[in-house]
């Protein structure tokens, strides 16, 4: 009888400790995939690596962009861990403004500096004309949780062509699509 009890007290004990590792290994593994959700220039933001194939009303298609639609470019930047070295299919071109933004997320934090990128599309009420560094501005992008409807701040403008883009994280994982936005200096013929 002591045998049975002492082996089933053991099995009890083995199954906690299993369970205990389990949570831990989960644990670790959402904390990696959190790190992978993660813009590096925006250490605890989670960017969104994919969204939706929308875009902002008033975007115009690029008339003439160095990277056609369908075409393949080698990603040259990382915002996002995986990015660097990508190989991206084109799935738009633009030609609009494209501006690194800081701000305080709506939903708390700590202030995020040089935000790649927000187009001028993104913008509350941003006509036609172009901000100039140091402007005062309302975000209606949602790259990043917390970003539409913050208030940020115009660190860097630059008239542009940018690009939507469909990549594998050269980091692993799944697919990114809709990428939004990589610049054309940000890209390299495949």
């Amino acid at each position: 009888m002591k045998k049975k009890i002492a082996l089933l007290g053991a099995t009890v004990i083995l199954a906690v400790a299993l369970s205990a590792c389990g949570k831990s290994s989960d644990q670790g593994q959402a904390a990696n995939n959190s790190q992978q959700g993660m813009n590096m220039n925006h250490s605890g933001m989670d960017m969104e690596h994919s969204s939706s194939d929308k875009l902002p009303a008033g975007l115009k298609e690029a008339k003439n962009p160095k990277f056609k639609v369908g075409s393949q470019a080698v990603i040259l930047d990382d915002h996002m861990p995986g990015m660097k070295g990508a190989t991206a299919t084109i799935v738009g071109a633009y030609d609009t403004t494209v501006y690194t933004v800081s701000y305080v997320p709506t939903t708390g934090g700590e202030k995020v500096t040089k935000h790649k990128w927000v187009v001028q599309e993104e913008i509350k009420d941003a006509g036609d004309k172009p901000f100039a560094k140091g402007a005062e501005v309302t975000l209606m992008a949602d790259h990043m949780k917390g970003m539409n409807g913050a208030k940020a701040t115009i660190d860097s403008a630059e008239q542009t062509t940018v690009y939507v883009v469909d990549y594998t994280p050269t980091t692993g994982g799944a697919p990114v699509k809709n990428h939004k936005w990589v610049t054309e200096s940000e890209l390299s013929a495949k």
